[in-house]
């Protein structure tokens, strides 16, 4: 739940997940996992751009080091998130002192739902945890609570990092996976800057 008296960001999406470069603006978020030994919690950065997950972490509780494992694994893996927006609803660990000197340690923008928590003002991150969860789980028949949390890290972290980045085809980023999108960008700006 939100903390009342903490310092809240401003909502610089206002719904706007869309993005014309990588790592102009992400979403984060987290979500639960019932498994046979307790919940698991998986938090994620995802870029607007290509929707590839940029930061992604797991773990049994859901304090404010699991949100900074993320957002450190996402600068690990793309330093040049410094500057980007990372948009997130207004949970009591995205407004801790911890998180946000984390956010500030690497030279992110942090961005917040309006007031009064409404869901869509992250709605592309909850549709990619609903994804996720009917193509890991409830379309094929799959219980959470049948699997160890040792597996569903592994099956989640596959998911992300092999199926959702380099195979599945996703229609609001016209057709493609995240990693092709991105590939074909980074392409692009490498043919404009030797024609020039």
């Amino acid at each position: 739940k939100a903390d009342r008296e903490a310092h809240k960001s401003d909502d610089l999406l206002k719904r706007n997940f869309t993005a014309d470069v990588p790592l102009q603006k992400c979403v984060t978020n987290i979500t639960e996992i019932p498994a046979k030994d307790g919940k698991l919690y998986v938090s994620a950065i995802f870029d607007c751009y290509d929707l590839l997950p940029v930061g992604l972490a797991m773990t049994d509780h859901m304090c404010t080091e699991l949100y900074c494992e993320t957002l450190k694994h996402a600068n690990l893996r793309f330093p040049e998130i410094c500057g980007a927006i990372v948009h997130s609803d207004r949970d009591s660990q995205y407004t801790r002192a911890t998180y946000r000197a984390v956010i500030q340690k690497y030279g992110i923008v942090q961005s917040m739902n309006s007031a009064g928590g409404r869901c869509h003002d992250n709605a592309r991150c909850e549709s990619i945890w609903a994804r996720m969860k009917e193509e890991l789980f409830y379309h094929q028949g799959r219980k959470t609570e049948h699997y160890k949390m040792e597996e569903l890290k592994f099956m989640v972290w596959r998911y992300f990092m092999s199926y959702w980045s380099n195979r599945r085809i996703c229609s609001s980023i016209g057709g493609l996976p995240p990693a092709v999108k991105r590939q074909r960008f980074y392409a692009a700006v490498a043919v404009a800057r030797f024609a020039s």
